[in-house]
Protein backbone atom coordinates (compact mmCIF):
# COMPACT_ATOMS: atom_id res chain seq x y z
CA UNK A 1 0.00 0.00 0.00
CA UNK A 2 1.21 3.57 -0.72
CA UNK A 3 1.50 5.34 2.22
CA UNK A 4 1.73 8.98 0.77
CA UNK A 5 0.49 10.81 3.59
CA UNK A 6 1.68 14.49 3.56
CA UNK A 7 1.78 15.19 7.71
CA UNK A 8 -0.90 13.57 9.27
CA UNK A 9 -2.91 14.08 6.42
CA UNK A 10 -3.99 11.42 3.80
CA UNK A 11 -3.82 11.35 -0.13
CA UNK A 12 -7.10 10.23 -1.95
CA UNK A 13 -5.33 7.16 -3.07
CA UNK A 14 -4.34 6.39 0.55
CA UNK A 15 -8.09 7.08 1.30
CA UNK A 16 -9.56 4.34 -1.19
CA UNK A 17 -7.39 2.10 -0.08
CA UNK A 18 -7.89 1.73 3.28
CA UNK A 19 -11.57 2.37 2.84
CA UNK A 20 -11.86 -0.25 0.24
CA UNK A 21 -14.27 2.76 -2.09
CA UNK A 22 -12.72 3.83 -5.61
CA UNK A 23 -11.37 7.76 -5.85
CA UNK A 24 -14.52 8.53 -7.76
CA UNK A 25 -16.73 7.44 -4.84
CA UNK A 26 -14.40 9.54 -2.45
CA UNK A 27 -14.46 12.66 -5.15
CA UNK A 28 -18.40 12.16 -5.29
CA UNK A 29 -19.00 12.25 -1.48
CA UNK A 30 -16.63 15.07 -1.22
CA UNK A 31 -18.94 16.84 -3.83
CA UNK A 32 -22.09 16.69 -1.95
CA UNK A 33 -20.29 18.21 0.92
CA UNK A 34 -19.96 14.48 2.63
CA UNK A 35 -16.53 14.82 3.57
CA UNK A 36 -16.05 19.31 4.24
CA UNK A 37 -14.81 19.17 7.27
CA UNK A 38 -12.22 16.96 6.41
CA UNK A 39 -10.71 17.39 3.44
CA UNK A 40 -8.52 20.02 2.63
CA UNK A 41 -6.93 20.83 -0.43
CA UNK A 42 -3.35 21.54 -1.07
CA UNK A 43 -1.03 24.15 -2.82
CA UNK A 44 -1.05 21.82 -5.84
CA UNK A 45 -5.01 21.12 -5.81
CA UNK A 46 -4.60 17.59 -4.10
CA UNK A 47 -7.45 16.64 -1.45
CA UNK A 48 -5.63 16.10 1.58
CA UNK A 49 -7.99 14.01 4.25
CA UNK A 50 -7.90 14.23 8.07
CA UNK A 51 -6.84 10.27 9.39
CA UNK A 52 -11.11 10.59 10.25
CA UNK A 53 -12.40 10.32 6.84
CA UNK A 54 -12.09 6.44 7.47
CA UNK A 55 -14.85 6.51 10.23
CA UNK A 56 -17.09 8.96 8.06
CA UNK A 57 -16.68 6.97 5.36
CA UNK A 58 -17.29 3.89 7.13
CA UNK A 59 -20.53 5.59 8.75
CA UNK A 60 -21.91 6.81 5.46
CA UNK A 61 -21.28 2.72 3.90
CA UNK A 62 -23.14 1.46 6.97
CA UNK A 63 -25.96 4.28 6.41
CA UNK A 64 -26.23 3.05 2.84
CA UNK A 65 -26.57 -0.18 3.62
CA UNK A 66 -29.62 0.31 6.04
CA UNK A 67 -31.00 1.63 3.03
CA UNK A 68 -30.02 5.61 4.07
CA UNK A 69 -29.85 7.84 0.72
CA UNK A 70 -26.98 10.14 0.73
CA UNK A 71 -29.43 13.18 1.50
CA UNK A 72 -30.43 11.46 4.62
CA UNK A 73 -26.72 10.71 5.31
CA UNK A 74 -26.05 14.33 4.77
CA UNK A 75 -28.00 15.37 7.38
CA UNK A 76 -26.83 13.09 9.68
CA UNK A 77 -23.14 14.13 9.16
CA UNK A 78 -24.17 17.81 9.45
CA UNK A 79 -25.68 17.33 12.72
CA UNK A 80 -22.55 15.46 14.11
CA UNK A 81 -20.46 18.38 12.70
CA UNK A 82 -22.42 20.53 14.93
CA UNK A 83 -20.82 18.71 17.68
CA UNK A 84 -24.75 16.71 18.37
CA UNK A 85 -24.42 13.20 18.07
CA UNK A 86 -27.67 12.32 15.04
CA UNK A 87 -29.01 9.19 17.15
CA UNK A 88 -32.38 10.30 17.40
CA UNK A 89 -32.62 11.32 13.78
CA UNK A 90 -31.13 8.07 12.55
CA UNK A 91 -33.95 5.97 14.44
CA UNK A 92 -36.40 8.60 13.11
CA UNK A 93 -35.02 7.48 9.32
CA UNK A 94 -34.93 3.89 9.99
CA UNK A 95 -38.79 3.75 11.67
CA UNK A 96 -39.69 5.21 8.65
CA UNK A 97 -37.43 2.92 6.37
CA UNK A 98 -39.43 -0.26 8.22
CA UNK A 99 -42.76 1.61 6.92
CA UNK A 100 -41.75 1.69 3.83
CA UNK A 101 -40.44 -2.12 4.07
CA UNK A 102 -43.95 -2.57 5.25
CA UNK A 103 -45.24 -1.47 2.23
CA UNK A 104 -43.24 -2.57 -0.05
CA UNK A 105 -44.15 -6.54 1.28
CA UNK A 106 -47.94 -5.56 1.22
CA UNK A 107 -47.63 -4.67 -2.35
CA UNK A 108 -45.41 -7.79 -3.21
CA UNK A 109 -48.04 -10.02 -1.64
CA UNK A 110 -50.38 -8.51 -3.64
CA UNK A 111 -49.02 -9.10 -6.16
CA UNK A 112 -47.47 -12.77 -5.41
CA UNK A 113 -51.40 -13.64 -5.21
CA UNK A 114 -52.65 -11.66 -8.42
CA UNK A 115 -49.27 -13.52 -10.13
CA UNK A 116 -50.75 -16.87 -7.92
CA UNK A 117 -54.37 -16.24 -9.46
CA UNK A 118 -52.96 -16.03 -13.40
CA UNK A 119 -50.73 -19.11 -12.85
CA UNK A 120 -53.68 -20.96 -11.57
CA UNK A 121 -55.87 -20.55 -14.98
CA UNK A 122 -52.88 -20.62 -17.50
CA UNK A 123 -53.80 -21.70 -20.66
CA UNK A 124 -50.78 -23.61 -22.21
CA UNK A 125 -52.53 -23.20 -25.79
CA UNK A 126 -54.89 -20.69 -25.48
CA UNK A 127 -57.45 -19.63 -28.65
CA UNK A 128 -54.72 -18.01 -31.65
CA UNK A 129 -57.96 -16.67 -33.11
CA UNK A 130 -57.17 -13.23 -31.86
CA UNK A 131 -53.59 -12.98 -32.56
CA UNK A 132 -53.90 -9.63 -34.31
CA UNK A 133 -55.55 -7.86 -31.59
CA UNK A 134 -53.97 -9.67 -28.07
CA UNK A 135 -50.58 -10.36 -27.36
CA UNK A 136 -50.72 -12.96 -24.86
CA UNK A 137 -54.38 -13.81 -23.43
CA UNK A 138 -53.77 -15.01 -20.44
CA UNK A 139 -52.72 -11.27 -18.90
CA UNK A 140 -54.73 -9.34 -21.43
CA UNK A 141 -58.15 -8.62 -21.30
CA UNK A 142 -60.53 -10.06 -24.55
CA UNK A 143 -60.59 -7.89 -27.39
CA UNK A 144 -64.06 -6.84 -26.70
CA UNK A 145 -62.99 -6.13 -23.55
CA UNK A 146 -59.91 -2.85 -24.22
CA UNK A 147 -61.01 0.66 -24.63
CA UNK A 148 -59.47 2.07 -26.63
Amino acid sequence: MNTAVVGKLLKIGEVSASSGLPVKTIRYYEDLGLLSPIVVRSESGYRLFNPLVLKRLDFIKRAQSLGMSLKEIHLFLEIHDRGKLPCREVKQHLEAKIEEIVKQIDALETLKFELQGLLSGWQEQPSANCLEEIICPNIQSEPDEISI
